[in-house]
């Protein structure tokens, strides 16, 4: 097929590729079918939606994707236990992971407890000195004051801190993948135990406390008792499920378009005042989840005091939720500095070892445990290659690392730990952490993309953008932007639909915070505004401040901007080449 818009090389190094017949063919019939405009067609037809399914999937509903709980393993155990912690007013524990996911869990299961009146210790380890998961002194101190430890996020790898509870109940809600031993526990509930079907996999950690707790008001029900309402919670989980890049397909498609639909009410105190800081005046989209929202209740584990993010998405106390909201925004301005720092040598490391290969990676003394992993999720997508990044602190090195679609980073690293090639390792398809001696950092990167590279990682020639179609400048309209909206949410395994602006002159460039521009397009129909993000120094960015008025083709995916009160298309901006 030949390239799109005749564009075989752009300015980042993209063949450009459009929807070829096959799925022109497929919109048309989707849109006959579901009485939606044919560009909406297409795009689900790109995503594999068929004609039959198309009504269903444009209106996910909850009660018709909702699993049975109880067809997890461990499932009623679990809930049965939580009842009765409940019912005879027990001492209970959260011991929750730091980032949004580990969050989001905690503070979910914490308000459904305040509602039946209980109360519950949070427990969320420092990221610097306790690392992450359960650990053996902080478990053995919350077993001698609590009847029962609920691990959120975390767990399911974690053997011996999980022995030092003995004496306390302890149940894992997770959904990192397990080993072929799991820890001694009441109940170990996660879809990705090796001895479940993986039919749920796709489920975060927020999401199986989601049915955890539907199960558990099953059982109240049962006994003639009303559970707390699980659905005003589901802002929690959609934000969890894409922060945790979490694949937007079956039930997640429905927690999160209900959840931002929850979102939007603004109920949520410690969420409204996020937004508020964040400058987030329009509808929450999952984009702002991932991009805005998550990346500042982050910072708490990157660089802050890890318990501030669950604190405030479990607080009630708008005051209070202000005053976290503004801390959160001061360290993740701090966070940024310090990737910044980091990201730029990385980069420089990365590309002078080679970045054609199967994984991308780098290491270095003394860089900050907690922005590795969003500094390999920059070279990530810079590279379109799995990436890790480690830092190092003496003898050993935490990393983490962030993959593509297709492949599975998570299981390669666990495989890694198992074969004592790692000091430690696991996470899930999109993220994993490891920890590794110094010294053998160049032969484990080595076996693991040894590993990567049976999963395809890196094959094939030149990197391809993929479009949904070409718009002329005029054609961008806010009215199109919403009917694009009604194929959401999108999200991994279900991406934004990128079109390609064609003929396109630049009226002006300017630069926008660091490194970002606010560009201005005109073309056939009139204007459209765009905003390149993290293009300064680039060579996307030159040719925008320099393309001196000639005609180009730009690429990227359309949003509403809403700001000062005026509603208009904008174009966040991907890629860009001369118009042939």
């Amino acid at each position: 097929m030949g390239a799109f818009l005749g564009i075989e090389r752009s300015v980042t190094g993209r063949r450009w590729t459009g929807p070829d017949a096959g799925v022109e063919r497929a919109g048309l019939a989707i849109a006959q079918a579901a009485g939606v405009p044919e560009v909406v067609g297409r795009v689900l037809a790109a995503r594999g939606v068929a004609a039959a399914e198309a009504e269903a999937y444009l209106d996910p509903k909850l009660r018709d994707l909702m699993p049975d709980p109880s067809s997890l393993r461990d499932m009623d155990a679990a809930a049965e236990r939580l009842v009765r912690a409940v019912e005879r007013g027990e001492r209970i524990a959260l011991f929750g992971d730091y980032d949004v996911d580990g969050a989001a869990s905690t503070a979910l299961v914490f308000g459904w407890l305040q509602e039946l009146g209980c109360s519950a210790t949070v427990y969320i380890p420092d990221r610097m000195t306790e690392g992450y998961g359960p650990n053996a002194p902080a478990m053995a101190k919350l077993a001698t004051a609590h009847d029962l430890i609920v691990c959120l996020d975390c767990g399911t790898a974690a053997l011996e801190p999980l022995e030092a509870a003995a004496g306390t109940d302890v149940v894992v809600v997770d959904h990192h993948l397990g080993g072929e031993t799991l820890p001694r526990a009441l109940a170990i509930v996660n879809p990705n135990r090796q001895d479940e079907d993986g039919a749920l996999g796709h489920l975060c950690a927020a999401g199986v406390a989601f049915l955890w707790l539907a199960a558990a008001n099953r059982m109240l029900r049962e006994k003639g008792r009303k559970g707390p309402d699980l659905m005003g919670a589901l802002d929690l989980v959609a934000l969890a499920t894409v922060a945790d890049v979490a694949p937007l397909t079956g039930v997640n498609r429905a927690l999160v378009r209900q959840g931002l639909k929850v979102m939007a009410r603004r109920a949520r105190p410690g969420l409204a005042a996020l937004a508020d800081v964040a400058r987030l005046t329009s509808r929450p989209e999952a984009y702002h989840l991932g991009y805005v929202l998550g990346p500042r209740i982050n910072a708490a584990g990157r660089v802050g005091t890890s318990d501030l993010g669950a604190r405030l998405l479990a607080t009630r106390d708008r005051a209070e939720a202000e005053a976290l909201a503004d801390r959160l925004e001061a360290l993740n301005r701090e966070r940024r500095d310090v990737e910044a720092a980091v990201l730029d040598a990385a980069i420089q490391q990365a590309e002078a070892r080679g970045v054609e290969g199967s994984l991308v990676w780098a290491a270095a003394e003394g860089w900050h445990k907690g922005v590795v992993g969003i500094v390999a999720a920059r070279l990530k997508e810079r590279f379109e290659r799995p990436a890790v990044v480690i830092g190092l602190d003496g003898a050993e090195g935490s990393g983490s690392g962030r993959s593509v679609p297709g492949v599975d980073l998570g299981a390669d690293i666990a495989a890694l730990a198992r074969e004592g090639v790692l000091l430690k390792g696991g996470g899930h398809r999109m993220a994993a952490g490891l920890t590794v001696e110094t010294g053998r950092v160049e032969a484990a990167m080595a076996r693991l993309a040894e590993r990567l590279a049976r999963q395809g990682a890196g094959a094939g020639g030149a990197r391809e953008m993929r479009f949904d179609g070409a718009l002329a400048p005029g054609g961008a309209t806010p009215d199109l932007v919403e009917l694009l909206e009604a194929a959401g949410p999108y999200g991994q395994a279900a991406p934004a639909p990128r079109f390609a602006v064609a003929r396109a002159r630049v009226v002006y460039a300017r630069p926008m915070g660091e490194g970002h521009l606010r560009v201005r397009l005109e073309g056939e129909g009139g204007g459209l505004d765009a905003v390149a993000f993290r293009v300064g120094g680039s060579e996307l960015g030159a040719l925008l401040e320099g393309s001196g008025g000639a005609a180009l083709h730009v690429a990227g995916r359309l949003e509403i901007d809403d700001w000062g009160g005026r509603r208009k298309a904008r174009l966040r901006l991907e890629d860009a080449a001369p118009a042939p």
